[in-house]
Formats: structure tokens, sequence, C-alpha cells
């Protein structure tokens, strides 16, 4: 019996797969930490024989060299990808085939030039009864296609043009398996909730295959897209040269406030996952607010220069906050972790050193009472618009425009909910800019009173 589990990245708006046939299967689009999925078929007395890469991975590094030195199983993607380790390339009609299924190989060019999406066949004289469409047919829509450079964006939302075509002749019941969802930058739009889907729906529904004309598709696929993380354009690098193999997820060491301090005048960078609140109330000078939920690592991705060295302050139990910080930091490259600190705020406070605050404020303290306020939104994208007399700024390009920021009175920060507000205030502390954070509600609270 074939089966086929799914795995969600919450965090990166992923799902890797696990397709089972009997005793052996392949795991497609595996992220990084995929460590206790295979204990879990080691358990169940499951081989691992394959891992499938549907494209060089823009947006998370990698699980796949993972799990070939765990279990060595080969390591298959796109023909074209250029690997630079040992692989299986796959080109259009190559097969694989373990247990009672076959999985055939069907070049999609358009999100990345060289992806590649896989048919699923229990009986190849039979309709194929899955497809893992990666990158390329999503739930809802298709993946974006400027991820390799302005040269060649249009070429690939061409070619995406007609990779979706073909797609788009498979039967009705096919099981369409996306690697990208929602919460995926890798997607050219607005995504479903849901992860998974069958052709015969997002034929007639998806606006990606709705859409004839491939003048029409082009313009929509290369116009007004949101900005992506930082941290995007060095994944393909890692990926396609081989990340290192870590055989487990590293144990964060505990620091002293000494050894912490030490980390920073050498260049490291604070980042602290407590409660917006808390944080705002005392955090270490320097430090950062990232709150530690499914979103921490991704921000991290957008302020935080990738290579740096990190030094973390983190929620109670400082222990399990740590391992999540670590893995969520790990998928998308983020290696040079130092520690956390030991003991808090309590710990560097009774140490004898300074911590500083800011202000905060909930929407309505700010709603009816902009005028004469400055006003910084730091949404990434703005669907409804925004609010006269603000200054609009994504959170991503604030570290590299701050020395523009005004300092001649408070500046008060707001986004979608105050998630990336806070955040934005921490980045104007550091700099010395008197600051308050709208941390509860956001822009949508003060245009009902504009």
């Amino acid at each position: 019996m074939n089966e086929i589990e799914i795995m969600t990245t919450v965090s990166l708006g992923d799902t890797s797969y696990l397709l089972v046939s009997g005793d052996e299967a392949a795991l497609v689009d595996p992220q990084r930490d995929s460590w206790g999925l295979m204990e879990s078929c080691a358990s169940r007395g499951v081989r691992i024989r394959y891992v499938l890469e549907t494209h060089v991975h823009n947006d998370y590094v990698s699980g796949a060299l993972e799990v070939h030195a765990a279990t060595g199983a080969t390591v298959a993607g796109p023909a074209r990808a250029a690997y630079a380790f040992d692989h299986l390339g796959l080109a259009d009609e190559d097969e694989i085939a373990f247990g009672d299924v076959t999985v055939r190989a069907m070049e999609t060019p358009g999100h990345t030039a060289e992806h590649t999406s896989y048919l699923v066949f229990d009986d190849t004289r039979q309709p194929p009864t899955a497809v893992f469409t990666g990158g390329s047919l999503l739930v809802g829509q298709a993946g974006r296609t400027d991820l390799s450079g302005d040269d060649h964006t249009e070429e690939l939302a061409r070619a995406q043009f007609r990779s979706l075509r073909r797609l788009a002749l498979l039967p009705d019941a096919t099981r369409v398996l996306p690697t990208h969802g929602a919460g995926s930058s890798c997607a050219a739009g607005p995504v479903s909730g849901a992860r998974t889907t069958v052709m015969g729906i997002e034929r007639r529904t998806n606006p990606a295959l709705t859409t004839r004309d491939e003048e029409e598709f082009v313009s929509g696929r290369t116009a007004g897209l949101p900005p992506y993380p930082a941290y995007y354009r060095y994944m393909a690098g890692i990926n396609r040269s081989g990340p290192d193999v870590l055989g487990g997820p590293p144990v964060l060491r505990p620091l002293t406030p000494a050894r912490l301090e030490g980390l920073v005048g050498g260049g490291a960078q604070i980042v602290d996952g407590r409660e917006r609140g808390t944080f705002a109330a005392a955090h270490l000078p320097g430090s950062l607010c990232d709150e530690l939920d499914d979103r921490f690592a991704r921000l991290v991705g957008e302020v935080v220069p990738f290579g740096t060295r990190l030094v973390l302050v983190l929620p109670e139990p400082a222990e399990e906050a740590a391992d999540e910080a670590v893995l969520q930091l790990l998928r998308i490259g983020y290696e040079n972790i130092e520690g956390y600190l030991a003991g808090g705020t309590d710990a560097w406070a009774a140490a004898g050193r300074p911590l500083r605050s800011f202000r905060t404020a909930e929407a309505s303290e700010l709603a009816g009472h902009i005028a004469g306020r400055r006003v910084l939104d730091v949404r990434p994208e703005r669907p409804e618009g925004g609010i006269p007399g603000t200054l609009a700024l994504p959170l991503a390009e604030l570290p590299g425009r701050l020395g523009e920021m005004p300092r001649d009175r408070e500046m008060w920060t707001v986004c979608g909910s105050g998630r990336r507000a806070v955040l934005a205030a921490s980045l104007l502390d550091r700099a010395g800019i008197s600051v308050t954070a709208v941390v509860r509600g956001g822009v949508r609270d003060l245009m009902a009173h504009a």
C-alpha cells in the first residue's frame, strides 16, 4: 500500500512529503531538521531510499544531505540543478522506482530555471495519482519567478506559464502536493491556507491557470511583487554547493553576562525572543525584539545581516526556547549562534549592567491623534493603502536607512498587529532614537478613525 505523509513547517510556510510504499520511502523537499522523521522511519522499519528535490531552494537550507548522511538515501533532483555533490540528476521523463511505486520527473521551469515536478504512479499503465509540484503550481496560486534576479524574471514567468498549462493537463483527481504554501514568500500572491489540493479544483479556480493570455499572466507575475527576505539571496548557493551536515540538533550553551558582553563587543547581535511588552519594559542595550513564535527566524532574516554572530535572550523555560530558536535559525542558514543569556535580564541587572526601555501603546491611543506625531508604518505590503501623513518603510529596509530617520522628536512605529512594530522600535532604540511602539492593533484600527 502506498501512502503520502504531509509535514508542514509553519514558520516557513513550506511542506515536505514522505512517500511510503511498503517498507521503502522517498522524502520530498526535506527541511534541514529532519532528524525526528528519520528516527520515526527507522522505528517503523521504513527505509528512506531517495530524497527528491523539486528545485534549488531559495527560502531554506535543504535537509537532503542530512538524510543522505544518516540513511544512505540517494539524493535525486533536477538534472539542470548543477549540484556540486553526488546526486542522481533527473531529466524529463526519467523515473525512479521503489516498493510498488514509480516516480517520473516532469520538467516544470518557472519558479526556478531547473524546477522539476514529480508524478506518482501506483501503476504506470494508469494516470498518475499525485504530483509533487514544489514551487510551480501552488494551492490557489503559483510560485514567484523573480528569485533568480531581475534579468531572468520575465523569461521564467513565460516558462512558468507553459509549465502550469502542462500540469493542468493532468486528470482532475490528481493530488497536487506543493512545497510552498501560506506563509511562504515564494508565492506570487495570496495562497490558500490549504496545503494540498486536486487538479480539477485548481484548473477551475486558480488564477494562475484560469488566466489564458500569456502576456496577462506575465504582467501579473512580474509587477507588484512584495519584497522577499534578504537571506533568500544566500540559500541557493548554499543548497547548490551542499550545506554542512550537522548530524543532529546542536545544544545551545548558556552564557554569563560577562561572556555575552564580550561577544557583543566582538560584533555579535543580541536577539531577544521574549514577549514584546516585557522586552520594551527592560532589555539589554542594542538588542532586537523578535518574539519567539512561528515567525522568529524569518524576521531575523529580514533585519540581521546573514552570517552575523548571534546571542539570544529567551523566555522561560530558556532551555526549551533555545531548542526552538536554534532549529528555526538553522533552517535559514543562521548557524553562528553563540548561546543564550543564563538567568535573562535579571542576571544581567544583578551583574550591575544597564537595561534600556521604551514606551508602548495600543492602537486606540494613537487613533484619531496622528496629526503632529511622526508615525512609521513598517508593514511589508499595504493592500489597503496607508495613513496620510505617515512614513511608510518596510521593516526589511529599515536597518539600511536608520541614518535617514529624523531624531528631533519621538517616532511611533505601527504595522498590522504590533509584531513588526516592536522589532522596528528596537532597531530605532538601538540607534538612539526616541520611540513608542504600537504593540496591540495596527494600521486598520488607525484607518478606521482617520
